[in-house]
């Protein structure tokens, strides 16, 4: 029995480009709903990394015309969700527990997240639950961090 999870075997059996990433993006929003409401496409998935980007569109607008807050920890949650799906093996499970979000600056583009584990957690020798925090940048199209977010899931073996 391979540990690798169907949403990453999924992931590597798609083209590594622009067709391949959206129609992984849309079997997503399938899956998952309300991540549509960023409009996410994945660009990079691996164990322990994940990059999503999301364009800016009148539907995520705030009031300034910027990218709604609640929007980008959407954003934030496709990133993280995603980094753990292509992550935990399917000997164990995940749930989203806590989010800490910091809002740096008027993030005034599409914006790019940024999911990405310092190290990937032995899962073998996690036989009782335990938090991870993964941590996620969100970047403007100049590359600056608009938003951070450290978010918190629970881990347990099945």
């Amino acid at each position: 029995m391979t540990k690798e999870t169907t949403t990453l075997r999924g992931w590597k059996r798609l083209p590594d480009n622009r067709l391949g990433h959206t129609l992984f993006s849309l079997a997503m929003v399938a899956r998952v709903p309300y991540f549509g409401t960023v409009l996410p496409t994945v660009v990079r998935l691996e164990p322990g990394l994940c990059e999503v980007r999301a364009p800016k569109w009148f539907g995520i607008h705030n009031h300034l015309g910027t990218f709604h807050a609640i929007a980008a920890c959407n954003l934030a949650e496709v990133a993280m969700g995603m980094l753990s799906e292509a992550t935990v093996p399917t000997t164990h499970r995940w749930i989203p527990k806590a989010m800490n979000v910091q809002y740096l600056t008027k993030a005034e583009t599409g914006l790019r997240a940024v999911a990405q584990l310092p190290e990937v957690p032995d899962f073998d020798a996690l036989t009782e639950g335990r938090d991870l925090v993964v941590p996620v940048s969100i970047y403007d199209a100049s590359g600056q961090e608009v938003v951070h977010a450290d978010i918190t899931t629970w881990i347990t073996p099945k």
